[in-house]
């Protein structure tokens, strides 16, 4: 995509203290880095960031952890240490964001909980991503993307009808919680430009399901039945969802009654407009099963791309179930540059997806690679007056 000259992201001069590991609380350290914001992610000495040792490995770099640290600078820091909390509340003070996502009560333990860094700095926006929210019966609850898909319901949802529930293919409890998190924060930033006062801000893994739940909860609400797995269909719509072609699968969202006629002509089948099983949505909604069975005899007489075009052409939604190897090569894809190359020190072909909000003005960019562990310790501590020889020292004895 051609770029013009822009301004400078539009968070830069923001800097943010990241002590999460994982996912949800790295998804959102790199979203704010994406925007511009000097991101500093603290890790333990020698060990790092956990998903540091997730297989599979690009160049002995894990691809998990690359996928979340971009714009970010590693410093490694014990937090278990006297001197550790030092260096920590030094980094607090210069800060405006602090974002963790440890268990309740373990930020105490480290000297980095919000009543402590509030009082090296009042400004700052205290972001907490925890599993079910710092309060409650089950605030000590342990949190993990599998575990909350099934707690927050997500499971019981996803799945074809009569089969096992499954986990949604990639972690989107995590990554909601995470995304939830950067709204917070950018509402807090908001409010302090008024107030001059950070605050505390919190986003869990189970709220951020919960709210998803949207129509679902609120249908359940009216009729008090729980919904079910329907595969990739809907409750609420039909034709939708995946349907078999002669080579595959082809997803179709019919989701008014013009578009039900147009899909019938593409078809072939424009009796089935008259048929009083299908005239109305709701017809098809109760004739579901009935509906799939006369699409799919047609549908299987002609290969998946074959039929997108067709709709394509009177303008039904649908789409191939494209594998992720086609998507990553798709000219929109592409164009839009949501796939980005890095220049990373032993990864020198990095490719990663690209930032998904855009601007007119104020654009995000991709900085910097994913970090060494510790590679900006120096530089970091350095900044905040610590000379060679104290890092020298902080070193030999372990602190950092």
């Amino acid at each position: 995509m051609e770029q013009t000259a822009f301004m400078s992201g539009p968070l830069e001069g923001i800097r943010v203290l990241d002590f999460s590991r994982h996912l949800a609380g790295p998804f959102a350290g790199m979203t704010l880095g994406d925007l511009g914001a000097d991101v500093i992610k603290v890790e333990a000495p020698g060990r790092g960031d956990d998903t540091r040792g997730f297989p599979p490995y690009w160049n002995g770099e894990s691809c998990y952890f690359m996928s979340t640290n971009r714009n970010k600078r590693s410093v490694t820091i014990d937090l278990q240490s006297e001197q550790g909390q030092e260096i920590a509340r030094k980094l607090a003070a210069g800060s405006d964001i602090v974002l963790h996502n440890f268990r309740t009560g373990a930020p105490a333990k480290l000297g980095i909980s919000y009543e402590q860094l509030r009082e090296v700095n009042d400004r700052l926006i205290y972001c907490t991503i925890s599993a079910v929210g710092s309060d409650g019966p089950d605030k000590d609850r342990a949190g993990v993307d599998l575990l909350m898909q099934a707690y927050g319901g997500l499971m019981s949802i996803t799945g074809e009808e009569g089969r096992p529930p499954v986990r949604v293919g990639t972690s989107v409890v995590d990554l909601t919680c995470g995304a939830n998190a950067v709204q917070g924060i950018l509402a807090a930033l908001y409010v302090r430009e008024r107030t001059g006062k950070g605050q505390q801000v919190e986003s869990s893994l189970l709220e951020g399901q919960v709210s998803w739940m949207t129509y679902h909860a609120v249908s359940y609400f009216a009729s008090g039945e729980a919904p079910q797995r329907l595969g990739s269909g809907h409750a609420s719509v039909a034709p939708y969802g995946a349907f078999a072609t002669r080579d595959g699968f082809l997803v179709v969202a019919v989701v008014n009654d013009g578009l039900w006629k147009r899909f019938c002509s593409a078809l072939g089948r424009e009796e089935l407009v008259e048929d009083p099983r299908f005239a109305t949505n709701p017809d098809r909604c109760a004739n579901n099963a009935e509906l799939k069975a006369e699409l799919e005899t047609t549908l299987c007489t002609d290969d998946a791309d074959a039929w997108a075009a067709k709709m394509d052409d009177v303008g039904v939604p649908c789409s191939p179930v494209n594998s992720l190897d086609t998507v990553l090569n798709l000219p929109q894809v592409l164009h839009r540059e949501m796939v980005v190359d890095l220049d990373h020190p032993t990864v020198p072909e990095l490719k990663m997806p690209g930032i998904p909000i855009k601007f007119g003005e104020t654009h995000g960019t991709v900085r910097m690679p994913p970090p060494l562990l510790g590679q900006h310790t120096d530089e970091v501590l350095g900044a905040i007056g610590y000379s060679v020889d104290d890092v020298s020292e902080l070193r030999n004895a372990g602190v950092i």
